[in-house]
């Protein structure tokens, strides 16, 4: 959530970045300024007569002190009038903030200047390829694979619960094991400390992180308990820092967390949803930083950079894309994409986004650390697939396919015990 003072003092600057996103928020911009000036207006109201108030109530207690006490109950009458006042004060100071909150929940982040102007995923920008793109005739995708191998089943998934909720059997279970166990102990080495989140959150964690309002349709929601499935390790480890003061000298704050992921937002039809393309049910391995602003930059492209480092280690060609404006996720400044070939697919998969929100989600979260004059300031918050599970195992499935089977990766055999599939 954009801070009303920034909006203030970078209005134009709000409005024109934001045209990015194919947004004009000219309208809603000045709304908020003008409900936030009526905000401090009401609140200067009601400081005044709660300082006459007590004013007052001093009066009157000195003058009942000195044995006037008809000139202090006639005075008294005038309070009540005040405490009237203020009360209604109140009342519509509270209105006015909760109209001024609603309007700042609509509001995107700004996009960083870096961020190319754009409507669809394909403005996105290519920034790295890595693209040895393996040449296989006769390729089969990775669903025809995995019956093949008996690695997935994704028949019985639709039998247990549904489309979207495939089985993992056999060596299918044991790589996909590998593959989390791998990315954990990559994330370890690069300093990150492993954490084992809750798979739901409440309300406040989704509002949080900026999944609420935005993307409610998109989580499955358990009414009774009013309680969300997470859609990404991201929501319940970056809440672990709401309403916290952290200390400059922990900067930066690195977790990694694996988790299943539920969303309700697959459901489409035809071959780029099939197999393992788009799941309701998925695992992922997500790393978070909690970082300095004046470092959160940096500390996106090491990031990115780890990233790079697991795919160049699993033998996958991909590349990196800088999303546009249309594209980029509505907590994000600025994000990266990074996909991979499939080969039999003959198409380019995501994998992993990595993202720098600035202080959109830490000042939903209150988060904060004191800066050297003792002050509190917004921590910058980032985030990023390390891996997401399905398509790289599509992938490794496609790509590495053989007349004798499919190769495992060098990297991967210690964590599965064969090197390969057949």
């Amino acid at each position: 959530m954009l801070q009303t003072a920034f909006i203030k003092e970078n209005r134009d600057l709000v409005v024109e970045r934001l045209k990015k996103r194919n947004i004009d928020a000219a309208t809603m911009v000045d709304q908020v300024l003008q409900l936030d000036e009526k905000r401090k207006n009401i609140q200067q109201e009601s400081d005044t007569l709660l300082a006459e108030s007590n004013q007052l109530a001093k009066q009157i207690g000195d003058l009942f002190k000195s044995g006037k006490q008809e000139e202090a109950n006639q005075m008294k009458s005038k309070t009540a009038e005040l405490k009237e006042k203020i009360n209604q004060l109140k009342d519509d100071h509270a209105v006015v903030a909760a109209e001024l909150q609603g309007l700042l929940y609509q509001i995107p982040n700004v996009p960083n200047e870096i961020v190319p102007a754009g409507n669809t995923d394909a403005d996105n920008e290519v920034v790295f390829e890595d693209a040895a793109i393996p040449q296989l005739s006769h390729a089969m995708p990775h669903w025809e694979l995995a019956k093949k191998y008996d690695l997935i089943d994704f028949e019985l998934g639709v039998k247990v619960t549904g489309a979207g909720f495939p089985v993992y059997k056999g060596k299918g279970a044991k790589l996909q094991r590998a593959l989390i166990n791998f990315f954990l102990d990559e994330a370890e080495k690069a300093g990150y400390q492993e954490v084992i989140p809750p798979l739901m959150v409440n309300e406040a964690s989704g509002y949080g992180t900026g999944q609420l309002p935005d993307k409610e349709g998109q989580m499955y929601h358990m009414q009774v308990d009013d309680l969300y499935m997470i859609p990404t390790a991201e929501v319940p480890i970056t809440n672990i820092y709401r309403d916290a003061i952290v200390k400059p000298e922990d900067f930066p704050i690195k977790n990694v967390g694996y988790t299943p992921c539920f969303r309700r937002e697959a459901g489409s039809y035809g071959k780029d949803v099939r197999g393992l393309n788009r799941l309701h049910q998925f695992d992922k391995v997500e790393i978070v930083q909690i970082q300095h602003p004046d470092h959160s930059y940096e500390t996106l492209k090491e990031m990115v950079e780890h990233v790079k480092g697991l795919l160049n280690k699993l033998e996958l060609p991909y590349r990196i894309l800088r999303l546009c404006g249309g594209d980029l996720g509505f907590t994000s400044a600025l994000t990266y994409d990074m996909e991979v070939f499939s080969a039999a697919q003959e198409k380019w998969l995501e994998v992993s986004s990595i993202s720098n929100f600035e202080t959109f989600q830490a000042n939903r979260l209150k988060c904060r650390f004191r800066n050297e004059d003792g002050k509190t300031q917004l921590v910058h918050t980032l985030n990023g697939s390390a891996l997401a599970l399905p398509r790289i195992l599509a992938a490794l499935l496609e790509n590495n396919q053989t007349e004798a089977g499919i190769k495992i990766p060098e990297v991967l055999v210690k964590y599965t015990g064969f090197n390969i599939i057949n």
